[in-house]
């Protein structure tokens, strides 16, 4: 893919800081504010009996606006499962998960939805577009499901292209698109409307690391905007962009604090 498709114009504003001066650029949260997203104690295990498999054991996590938090561990250590359960794709097996003060497990599969669409913007590793949409038409479809008229959909959808760098090609289907194109068109339905927590899995794992630096750019702007985010990644200098750093081992939250210098030991094992 050439430069010119990975890249993603800047937007500067008078109260959004400025990203590109690359990770490390933003500053700790001035104050304490309620928290987007909270993780009480969670538990996940799938199946049961002698097969069960604990995915997640007694993990906690509170995000709050403007702050951005990544999520690392090997494979199979729970970053997933801690992601689906936060977007209300999942139900924990036991403890509470809150989004805006909202305790998910309070409402049925209608109200998780409306929440989804509503206020919940979910990146997904294999970007899930619908083929028979236009670019346009796959970001403004959640919009559409809640209720918003055809024309004022399409309208902010076309905002959301625009901010990614693909306004011109709205018209566009999903396999007229290069692969880092499709990405800029998931991520615009992620973040198009009032979504005030951002969920991003592996977002940069199919992209040249150009059009990755231009994602993540752009994920931290949004969260410097005023939302929340959360990043499941497995690479160091893409956590980098994060305010703080999660670590995942077998399920469990081995270390929050820790310094980028430690990721390689913490993911190696010899953090444990």
């Amino acid at each position: 893919m050439s430069a010119a498709s990975g890249s993603v114009p800047a937007l500067p504003g008078p109260d959004v800081p400025d990203p590109d001066a690359g990770p490390g650029g933003h500053g700790p949260l001035d104050a304490p504010r309620e928290a987007v997203l909270e993780l009480r104690a969670v538990h996940r295990t799938h199946g049961t009996g002698p097969a069960a498999v604990p995915a997640l054991r007694g993990v906690s996590l509170t995000v709050r606006p403007g702050e951005l938090v990544a999520v690392m561990g090997p494979s199979g250590s729970g970053k997933s499962s801690l992601l689906a359960l936060a977007g209300g794709l999942d139900r924990p097996t036991s403890g509470e998960v809150h989004v805006e003060g909202q305790s998910l497990h309070t409402l049925d599969r209608n109200g998780l939805a409306r929440l989804r669409r509503r206020r919940i913007g979910y990146i997904f590793q294999h970007l899930n577009l619908i083929g028979s949409l236009t670019a346009v038409e796959n970001v403004a479809l959640p919009l559409e499901l809640d209720g918003t008229g055809v024309r004022r959909a399409r309208r902010l959808a076309l905002d959301a292209l625009t901010e990614v760098g693909m306004s011109e090609l709205g018209d566009r289907f999903p396999d007229q698109l290069s692969g880092g194109q499709q990405q800029r068109v998931a991520i615009a339905r992620a973040l198009v409307g009032e979504r005030r927590l951002v969920l991003a899995d592996e977002p940069t794992g199919a992209l040249d690391s150009q059009t990755g630096e231009a994602v993540l750019r752009l994920l931290r702007r949004r969260v410097d905007a005023g939302a929340a985010g959360v990043l499941v990644t497995h690479e160091a200098r893409h956590a980098g962009w994060a305010d703080r750093v999660v670590f995942l081992r077998d399920g469990v939250a081995v270390d929050s604090t820790a310094p980028l210098a430690g990721v390689e030991a913490l993911l190696s094992g010899s953090g444990r």
